[in-house]
């Protein structure tokens, strides 16, 4: 990893860091074409995508005024995917067990604030905004800017060593920084449409490089709340009932970071029923434990868990499409 001013190597690979980049630039090279897919509706049922706070994207100083530079890391999940894959486990996303368990917008953001903490020992004055996937921040293309990959054609974020299996995490500054302005990275896919070809509901949109909201499992998994039609193609997945990992597991710039991990799962102790739940359990059983409980003690049991957003009528829904597939080797 490439020496970040006074933060040693060891610190950074300490908090699962795979790489940073640093840019200066403020307004991100692809609102036009993310405002285009809103205005085509594409978005749809992303709704908070499409409200006031898709013009404050255009530019980082509207989310943070006194913007001057960003350090953007990207945070691996690696371990887990890995263990998933030797397992054959794809009933949740990797990211979702990826921090021990927990919601990794928490996890992450104290990180973040740990590695603010070593720069202001060594920058007087210097402030910051913590900016995740829960601001209005392009963090893809941020990450783009700062030099840490291409975009994909599943609209991933793609490291050329590193694949596609992290979470990107920003600071911006108050301050510039004694470092070069990053090397952009070129487009690496190709001719290739593996992502494209695998997706089961036919989501990705090769060509503009996004996703087609509606159809994609992700989107009905975790981010519908209530009773609702899987998208054509569910039935073709493999089990997914939090979030999909299909695009990113057939791509092949993923192969060679996953060959140099242990896979090694680590879930915090309170956690470890996650494990048991969707591993272990029936997905019948499943069902049964969230028929069972209210809606207060479903969010009781996942609270602090990124299992907690689709709420218990969510988890029927998902597991209901799952279980009324025609595929026979349901469990």
């Amino acid at each position: 990893m490439k020496q970040l001013l006074g933060i040693s190597d060891d610190f950074l690979k300490s908090l699962n860091i795979l790489d940073w980049g640093y840019t200066e630039n403020s307004i991100p090279s692809s609102y036009s074409q993310y405002d285009k897919w809103i205005k085509e509706g594409l978005h749809s049922p992303l709704g908070y995508l499409g409200d006031f706070r898709s013009d404050l994207r255009s530019d980082l100083r509207k989310v943070y005024p006194d913007f001057q530079s960003s350090l953007v890391f990207l945070f691996s999940y690696q371990e887990t995917k890995k263990w998933m894959m030797e397992n054959n486990h794809h009933e949740v996303a990797a990211y979702s067990l990826g921090f021990e368990g927990q919601d990794y917008h928490y996890v992450l953001k104290e990180r973040l604030e740990r590695v603010f903490l070593q720069l202001k020992n060594q920058f007087s004055n210097l402030e910051k905004f913590i900016a995740l996937d829960a601001q209005p921040v392009m963090e893809r293309d941020l990450a783009y800017r700062a030099g840490l990959g291409w975009f994909g054609k599943n609209s991933m974020l793609i490291h050329q060593k590193e694949g596609s299996y992290f979470i990107i995490g920003s600071l911006l500054l108050n301050q510039k920084l004694p470092l070069p302005g990053p090397a952009l990275d070129i487009d690496h896919c190709g001719q290739c449409n593996a992502c494209v070809e695998a997706c089961p509901t036919k989501a990705i949109d090769g060509e503009m490089r996004t996703l087609i909201a509606n159809k994609c499992i992700s989107t009905f998994t975790i981010e519908v709340f209530k009773e609702a039609t899987a998208p054509e193609g569910f039935e073709k997945s493999r089990g997914e009932v939090f979030g999909c990992d299909i695009c990113q597991d057939v791509c092949p710039w993923n192969r060679k970071p996953l060959a140099r991990v242990s896979g090694f799962l680590r879930l915090q102790e309170s956690y470890s029923f996650l494990k048991e739940w969707f591993y272990e359990l029936p997905k019948v059983k499943l069902m049964e434990i969230f028929e069972k409980e209210s809606n207060r003690g479903v969010k009781k049991i996942l609270l602090g868990t990124p299992f907690d957003r689709p709420g218990k009528q969510g988890w029927i829904k998902n597991i209901k499409a799952w279980l009324s597939t025609s595929n026979q080797n349901k469990i």
